[in-house]
């Protein structure tokens, strides 16, 4: 009689694997055993992040009140701004795999630290655009894109998805602290939208402050970033340390750099022209165009909504913490949703996720007059009144925007950690972090949407003077980001790339 054995039954001499509850923080325990570069690499994505958050929410009011931009303008120059990290942000992948991941982390730190303390010193134009904010784009170029190599480099296999989940949670927690320190700045305990501060003979606005406090968060990175390991590599069989050799020892620091950025661009020229004979290449490149649709709904918070919060609810609105709404469902539900949907391929979880977050931007296209009766309710009173600490009516946007971040941020924790992970699956062996640069593409390009017609629609539908119609321009967002998942959908057996260690 021969004997049978279930599907669920364990292999002869082993455990069976956990489940419900234990099952599901068995999925996290792959980490106890992590270089302590990924636990770095994680702290150093707080840091780095907040400090981009908070120059992100200021630079157009920082653009419009303090350098006299109008809404057009000064959103163009975010697009042009986007245009130069797009540049800087191709060389990065080729750089850090000349100098080293390590290398690259510090360069861009030192690049951030110089422009944001330019940027909160300088009044002159001239200075305070092309010694400021030029060179914070080459900064972070240097710094944001490598973090998605880093966590390639310092996990193993079993490893990678819950760490680029909780990577993910880490940059919300970023702009967290981001939200809650832009609005303690501009609010009523701090120095009002438009307040000054003298110090040591300087005559800071609010934003430069804002952009002041940007720099302490960064600075705070460089001792973390010393904690790096050099060469350290982590692999399916534990630590490995790979000896560093820079091509040009025995030069000068300044020679040596300049040769290097030098074979940089050669050598970003060769692989892409390498790269573009690839048909992976094209579809790894219609992908993330496709996302970038979905990354103008953030652009459209970082830049536009700080100013159409204070236009239509008042100076000081709380709108940081509004948006930090997000950031509180985003560091819940990523590693929940990481763990649970590990077996799911990333680009399916894209396109759902897509969905759902382009859907919740319709919420804002809705008259207000739908919402005064759930402002009045409870519902509003827990927003408005508990959590922003606000008194009196409450007004219909702050349910509104409420809704809309809530289902936004669910979306979010279902496609956005998967955007890079598919990114880093399927890139070629030695390329990763050329490959982890194009995986921010998205962001660059939904800048330049960003430039060419959000400042458009916030002047004519949401100006700061006359009269208002702002579903108008929300309307156009929603629709403008409906494109990605639709597009994804629609063209995914000519866009997908089969990605490493899925079965499909």
């Amino acid at each position: 009689m021969s004997a049978t054995t279930s599907p669920t039954s364990a292999a002869p001499g082993t455990a069976p694997a956990p489940r419900g509850l234990l099952g599901f923080f068995a999925k996290f325990a792959v980490l106890k055993n992590a270089q302590r570069e990924l636990w770095l690499v994680f702290v150093i994505k707080f840091l780095m992040v907040g400090a981009y958050g908070l120059s992100n929410m200021t630079i157009k009011l920082w653009l419009s009140s303090d350098l006299g931009y109008g809404d057009t303008a000064a959103l163009r120059i975010v697009g042009a701004w986007s245009l130069s990290m797009t540049a800087f942000t191709l060389l990065v992948g080729s750089l850090t795999d000349a100098i080293g991941l390590r290398r690259t982390f510090f360069l861009g730190a030192w690049v951030c630290v110089v422009a944001r303390t330019v940027m909160g010193l300088a009044h002159h134009k001239g200075l305070a655009l092309f010694g400021g904010l030029l060179p914070l784009a080459l900064g972070e170029a240097l710094s944001t894109p490598v973090l998605v190599a880093a966590i390639r480099r310092y996990s193993n296999t079993k490893q990678r998805s819950i760490s680029f989940s909780i990577f993910y949670a880490m940059m919300n927690v970023g702009f967290l602290a981001a939200n809650y320190i832009f609005d303690f700045i501009r609010g009523p305990h701090g120095l009002k939208e438009h307040g000054h501060l003298d110090v040591l003979g300087f005559h800071l606005s609010t934003y430069q402050c804002l952009f002041l406090a940007s720099l302490v968060l960064e600075l705070s990175v460089l001792p973390f970033l010393w904690l790096l390991r050099k060469g350290a590599e982590a692999t399916d069989l534990g630590l490995k340390i790979n000896p560093e050799n820079p091509k040009y020892a025995g030069e000068r620091f300044l020679n040596s750099f300049m040769f290097t950025l030098r074979d940089t661009i050669k050598e970003t020229v060769r692989l892409f022209g390498g790269l573009i004979q690839q048909p992976g290449f094209y579809r790894l490149l219609a992908f993330l165009i496709f996302i970038a649709f979905l990354k103008l709904i953030f652009m459209q918070m970082y830049y536009v909504f700080p100013t159409f919060g204070i236009r239509e609810l008042g100076e000081g609105a709380p709108v940081g913490k509004l948006w930090a709404i997000n950031s509180y469902f985003v560091i819940l539900l990523v590693p929940i949703i990481g763990a649970l949907t590990q077996r799911f391929p990333a680009y399916a979880m894209v396109i759902f996720g897509g969905i759902i977050s382009a859907i919740s931007v319709f919420i804002m296209a809705l008259p207000t007059a739908w919402f005064r009766s759930m402002a009045g309710g409870f519902f509003g009173d827990l927003i408005a009144h508990s959590y922003l600490g606000l008194t009196g009516p409450v007004h219909s946007y702050y349910v509104m925007i409420a809704l809309f971040v809530i289902l936004l941020s669910i979306g979010e924790a279902f496609y956005s950690p998967r955007v890079y992970e598919y990114a880093a699956a399927i890139a070629p062996r030695g390329q990763e972090a050329s490959y982890g640069a194009l995986s921010y593409v998205p962001f660059l390009l939904a800048k330049l949407l960003i430039g060419t017609f959000s400042g458009f629609l916030l002047e004519k539908y949401c100006p700061e003077v006359g009269p208002r119609h702002s579903s108008t321009m929300w309307l156009a967002v929603a629709i403008t980001a409906m494109i990605s998942p639709v597009g994804l959908l629609l063209l995914r057996r000519f866009i997908r790339v089969r990605e490493a260690g899925r079965q499909e």
